[in-house]
């Protein structure tokens, strides 16, 4: 059974819809739209992907299930900001780690995560990386 396409005002919707669901933390419907096609790196007009403002706005089931789908954790928004400097100012730790622990680039965007924990005192969210690195 093949559905006609969407019109790019009912895509617009969809995605509308989808960034909803995940700033509000609705976990199990986000990933109903992504298992059925939405793809899991959509972004709004400002570039924010659904990882980004679940990781924003503090919904870590959301942002790890987000990233168990494959989402991009480095992507950056039209301001360059990177999920993991958001979560970092918003004092998401949970989150945080989950994006470090996924591979999140500490050194990309404006800021970067790494110089967001410095200037919110949040160095120990680095700490999990470092050890990586390390070995």
């Amino acid at each position: 059974m093949t559905g006609a396409a969407l019109t790019p005002e009912q895509q617009e919707q969809v995605v509308a819809l989808a960034m909803d669901l995940a700033r509000e933390g609705r976990t199990a419907e986000l990933v109903d739209f992504v298992e059925h096609g939405l793809p899991v790196d959509v972004t709004d007009r400002e570039g924010n992907t659904l990882l980004m403002l679940a990781a924003y706005r503090g919904r870590a089931e959301t942002a790890q299930a987000l990233i168990a789908r494959g989402a991009d954790v480095d992507l950056r928004n039209d301001r360059d900001q990177s999920p993991v400097a958001g979560a970092i100012f918003k004092g998401e730790d949970d989150i945080v780690r989950a994006l470090v622990a996924a591979g999140a680039d500490l050194d990309a965007g404006t800021p970067t995560g790494r110089a967001a924990a410095v200037l919110f005192g949040r160095e120990h969210l680095l700490e999990a990386r470092e050890g990586q690195a390390g070995g």
